[in-house]
């Protein structure tokens, strides 16, 4: 693993804004242009065999964070979830996060939700949407699918509190350009469930074969350093132990490597 200073590149608000405009016009250009064939249909009726499925909390408290922030989450995901829900992804074809579920907007019914920019918890309309995106990056790992692009998190900004999943197993998403793309390089077509339930955020990745492949994500080469500049970063690497049916090993590969500016100063415990 590669450990890389981080140092945060101050923009101005003009800077970004023309970057928000150049990008997401190479999207939208990508998007009618280019040369893949985007998952756009969807059926009624739930494949027959279950892949791997996940579930992740609604509400959680956090630190300094308005609580009315994560009940507009739950509206603005519900509103995605439809947009995606039973979408089938055939050989061959792109699954891609934002051209299915568009932009955010009021006049489709967002509501100002919990955004994370440059490191600071905000709002704006369609805040939240993060937490759909992980959930699905997060199945897609414990699937045949092949993740094409996923953008990481450049800032940690929670401690690990009642954390399931390895740090940097999920992916930002913002509208259009950090988008998460997933192909179906399989002979074999799939489909993605994803609903709420009244506590939970749920997902499925179904299939109309059986696979033959099981498989554990976990994470190595976990540091925490500290930067010349004044701030920690943290750093591991995800990977994922391939197994067939019989639980024989047959694979260990590489992810990804993840590393995030710490929003919070780490605790390290000594024991006397």
């Amino acid at each position: 693993m590669i450990i890389l200073s981080m140092k945060p590149i101050k923009r101005s608000s003009y800077r970004i804004m023309m970057g928000k405009i150049y990008f997401r016009l190479k999207r939208y250009i990508e998007w009618v242009n280019g040369s893949k064939t985007y998952a756009l249909s969807k059926s009624d009726d739930k494949l027959q065999h279950l892949i791997y499925s996940h579930k992740t909390i609604l509400r959680r408290e956090l630190k300094d964070v308005d609580m009315q922030l994560q009940h507009n989450k739950i509206h603005n995901l519900n509103i995605a979830t439809k947009k995606l829900h039973k979408v089938l992804i055939k050989p061959g074809e792109t699954f891609s996060y934002w051209r299915l579920i568009g932009k955010p907007t009021k006049q489709k019914g967002y509501v100002e939700g919990m955004i994370l920019h440059y490191g600071e918890v905000k709002s704006g309309v369609g805040g939240g949407l993060c937490q759909l995106s992980n959930l699905i990056y997060w199945m897609t790992l414990h699937t045949p699918l092949t993740v094409t692009e996923r953008y990481r998190h450049s800032y940690d900004v929670f401690p690990d509190s009642n954390r399931t999943q390895p740090f940097g197993s999920g992916a930002t998403c913002f509208y259009n350009y950090l988008d998460l793309q997933i192909k179906n390089e399989t002979n074999d077509t799939y489909q993605l469930i994803v609903y709420l339930t009244n506590t939970h955020l749920v997902g499925e990745w179904r299939c109309n074969n059986p696979i033959l492949k099981k498989y554990e994500v976990y994470e190595e080469n976990s540091l925490i350093t500290f930067e010349y500049w004044g701030s920690y970063i943290r750093h591991n690497t995800i990977r994922r132990k391939v197994f067939n049916l019989d639980n024989k090993l047959i694979d260990d590969q590489f992810i990804t490597e993840n590393h995030a500016i710490m929003m919070y100063e780490p605790f390290i415990e000594t024991n006397s």
